[in-house]
């Protein structure tokens, strides 16, 4: 039995498990990678700043999963004596990983921090997040660095950890733990997703949590009488699997159709879906395809299918008492543009406003000259052939349509700062045709 669905499920309820720290002077550090994501929702949760605290297992050199300890920023050093004893380690073998490790930290602050101004914990209160914990060698360590650092207190979160290592840990002033195993087995056990965290996610994240502040309420804090819900949308013999976010009262919403090989819990679309939601504007992340239909490689490609499925989507929105007045809008990511495009292309479509991220608009084909909703191609500037087939279906369209190059993006947009690019650009599109302060405002001229 799962614990938890993913890390974003788990970082949403130990935000609310941290609930009582929300207002106070508290920065959320994340431990790269996997911690990151969960850290990321419990930002959200408390409206704190998110970090990263970096620091590096030292694994026993014949059997690197066994931890003898951990580094991490500033020369901290923490050892497990008991492992190193039974294991035999010289003092030179301990140096030649911890040497290994130490270059890798490094290179890992770059990746993260570079060019990004860190959070200054003075007088604040740290709270370290990971997935999990098995050993405690990196909590351990993370909390020195937070101390360190200039933390005033130091609170440890992790949403699974054995209660043997949680009873040993005195680093931390407090400890909070959703899932304290008596049978431990492995951090990944609680997960029903624990697939990888990319070091491009981990960038996407803070980008996103550096960005515009969250939309706030009259008493100064974000917004609370929002509906997140996941959602089943019925379609024909299938049930389409969402999520849903939407504001009070919802003006509108943005229906996403993600790319092939990608799903709702993408965090590129999620952390488009977050600066969209700081807009004011509700989203709708969506599984265009079953489990059972995404291994049928055919169906990813078949737009016609997936478009009728992000029509259905709409039109289920219109069925519902808190969106069956608000505007719609299509974000579209590889395949995922050409679903959109052919769907705003119906002679009955709703939609108000079509944005492409990396996207393939050339697969709506002809179609693409009944458009009317205006569009925004969004293409990395290091993604030629994409660019060039954005420029050709571009050329093939009435509606007002603009066509923005992000410098430095490659297709799938994890460099540094250039998803958060293409989001703000994506925001300010949905913003302007979408919700009813942008009403009035010139059209682009098409390009």
């Amino acid at each position: 039995m799962f614990e938890f669905l993913d890390r974003a499920d788990a970082g949403r309820r130990l935000g609310q498990k941290l609930a009582g720290l929300r207002g106070q002077d508290v920065v959320v550090l994340g431990l790269p990678r996997g911690g990151v994501p969960v850290a990321s929702e419990v930002a959200k949760a408390l409206a704190a700043p998110l970090d990263v605290i970096v620091v590096r297992k030292l694994g026993v050199p014949f059997q690197p999963e066994v931890a003898m300890g951990a580094i991490g920023e500033g020369g901290t050093r923490v050892l497990d004596q008991r492992v190193g004893a039974l294991s035999g380690i010289s003092e030179g073998d301990l140096q030649k990983v911890e040497l290994k490790e130490r270059g890798i930290l490094e290179s890992q602050l770059a990746r993260y921090c570079g060019g990004r101004t860190r959070s200054d914990l003075h007088g604040a209160t740290a709270i370290i997040v990971d997935d999990g914990m098995a050993t405690g060698s990196t909590a351990r360590a993370a909390c020195q660095v937070a101390r360190q650092l200039g933390a005033a207190q130091v609170v440890l979160a992790v949403p699974v950890a054995p209660a043997r290592a949680l009873a040993s840990l005195t680093e931390a002033d407090d400890v909070v733990c959703l899932v304290s195993a008596r049978m431990f087995h492995s951090v990944g056990y609680y997960y029903r997703d624990f697939s990888p965290t990319a070091d491009g996610e981990v960038v996407q994240m803070l980008d996103a949590a550096a960005g515009p502040p969250r939309r706030l309420n009259a008493r100064g804090s974000v917004k609370e009488d929002s509906v997140e819900e996941e959602v089943d949308i019925p379609c024909e013999a299938v049930r389409l699997r969402g999520s849903l976010h939407l504001p009070s009262p919802c003006e509108a919403v943005v229906v996403f159709a993600h790319g092939s090989g990608s799903g709702r819990h993408s965090p590129r679309n999620r952390y488009v879906a977050s600066v969209l939601q700081d807009a004011g504007l509700g989203t709708l992340l969506l599984d265009l395809l079953t489990p059972d239909e995404e291994v049928v490689r055919a169906n990813v490609f078949d737009i016609a299918l997936l478009a009728e499925r992000l029509a259905t989507a709409g039109r289920w929105l219109g069925t519902r008492q808190d969106t069956s007045r608000s505007r719609i809008g299509y974000f579209g990511a590889s395949t995922g543009a050409g679903a959109a495009l052919w769907a705003a292309a119906e002679a009955d479509a709703q939609v108000a406003a079509v944005v492409s991220r990396g996207g393939r608009p050339d697969l709506a084909g002809p179609r693409l000259a009944a458009v009317r909703a205006p569009t925004l191609l969004i293409v990395g500037g290091d993604d030629s052939e994409v660019l060039a087939l954005n420029r050709q279906a571009m050329a093939r369209m009435q509606a007002p349509t603009r066509l923005e190059v992000v410098p430095g993006a490659a297709h799938l947009f994890e460099e540094p700062g250039t998803l958060a690019r293409a989001a703000t650009l994506a925001s300010e599109w949905f913003t302007q045709y979408l919700l009813p302060s942008g009403e009035g405002r010139p059209a682009p001229d098409q390009q």
